[in-house]
């Protein structure tokens, strides 16, 4: 009797707390959706990255140098600073001295510094950042002359064609104005994410980036067998032959698996179709096969021009012009805010798990 006390007690517990994780998470749902419905306008946040690197350079510099080396670094680059103002200004005397009587300035663009816009993309299977995406870019196409570039950190295992569709669009719109794109990829451009890369004027991948997987996919369980053998019947109504070619509860026929078949192959001639348009140099029979390399072999292929990582690229531009990292930050909502809590939570746990079953991989 004591037994069935105590377990009634448990089981009311568990159904309390059960209860109240369905209210919150209830709450939080209907919160994001009234987000969702009044819509959520962000702003553009843009850094200075030469800024951003100096800092960085003189917090080191006052850890490391002593007081006399420090007064002595200070002294040189006050001198060089000195000399390229005097530079300057000789060029921009000069420049006035011309008969069409051009002066140096900022409306100038043959005489004003470079710049170099960087934005960041982080795909997902249904490419949810081309929303930042595309504010950025537009943001910058405001401004963006030819003189200046555009220098994209790309990260994607592909996804969805539609989706990268909407992406690759958007990189057009720079090369349309004849703005120099670069893409960086440190760890993966897959599939959709290569149908993104192979857009840039200068390609660049870090050695063990992965590159490729050129191929187009379609997978979805079916459960025909089973509704069938439980006597469950399972109806769909349709207009046009092959409107629901393939579905995972009704019967899948040859004409129908046929079907997808002809319009994946299709899909994947389009693929290279693209690949080969803006990657002339690339013999596409021999990469378009679904398979992935990393950046030294995808290099051999012609598949990338460089072999250095993001930073190098970005400290690099520095040297030769203003850097400037553009964002597109929409507010979090609370759903936001403990969706990514909880999906931390989980991915560290994880990666903890992983850590401790796994030993060294090159052995």
């Amino acid at each position: 009797m004591e037994y069935l006390i105590q377990y009634g007690m448990f089981l009311a517990k568990a159904v309390t707390i059960v209860v109240a994780i369905v209210i919150v998470v209830g709450a939080i749902a209907a919160s994001g959706n009234r987000q969702r419905k009044t819509g959520r306008k962000g702003q553009i946040k843009v850094t200075h990255l030469n800024e951003h690197f100096d800092d960085m350079k003189d917090t080191l510099r006052h850890s490391v140098l002593t007081k006399d080396q420090l007064k002595q670094v200070h002294k040189d680059e006050k001198k060089q600073a000195k000399l390229e103002s005097k530079e300057q200004a000789k060029a921009d005397k000069e420049a006035a001295k011309k008969p069409d009587g051009v002066a140096a300035d900022a409306s100038n663009p043959e005489q004003r510094k470079k710049r170099v816009y960087v934005i960041n993309f982080t795909g997902n299977i249904s490419a949810d950042e081309v929303a930042s995406l595309r504010e950025e870019i537009t943001a910058i196409l405001t401004l963006a002359e030819p003189l200046d570039e555009v220098l994209l950190r790309l990260e994607s295992p592909g996804g969805m064609v539609h989706a990268y569709g909407l992406a690759s669009s958007q990189l057009l719109r720079i090369k349309n104005k004849k703005i120099p794109l670069t893409i960086c990829v440190d760890k993966v451009a897959a599939s959709g994410g290569y149908m993104m890369a192979c857009l840039a004027d200068r390609l660049v991948s870090a050695p063990f980036a992965i590159i490729g997987s050129i191929g187009v996919l379609v997978q979805l369980p079916n459960f025909h067998r089973v509704l069938k053998k439980n006597e469950v019947d399972y109806e769909i109504i349709s207009a046009g032959e092959f409107k629901r070619a393939l579905t995972q509860s009704g019967e899948i026929t040859q004409k129908g698996r046929d079907k997808v078949q002809e319009e994946v192959e299709t899909m994947h001639d389009i693929f290279k179709a693209w690949i080969k348009e803006h990657r002339p140099g690339v013999e596409i029979d021999k990469i378009a096969t679904g398979e992935t390399w990393v950046g030294t072999q995808a290099k051999e292929r012609y598949m990338v021009d460089e072999i250095k990582t993001s930073d190098d690229c970005i400290v690099g531009a520095c040297e030769e012009a203003d850097v400037y990292e553009v964002e597109y930050e929409l507010p979090k909502s609370l759903q936001d805010k403990i969706g990514g809590v909880f999906q931390g939570t989980v991915e560290k746990l994880f990666s903890n798990w992983i850590g401790k079953s796994t030993t060294n991989t090159f052995q």
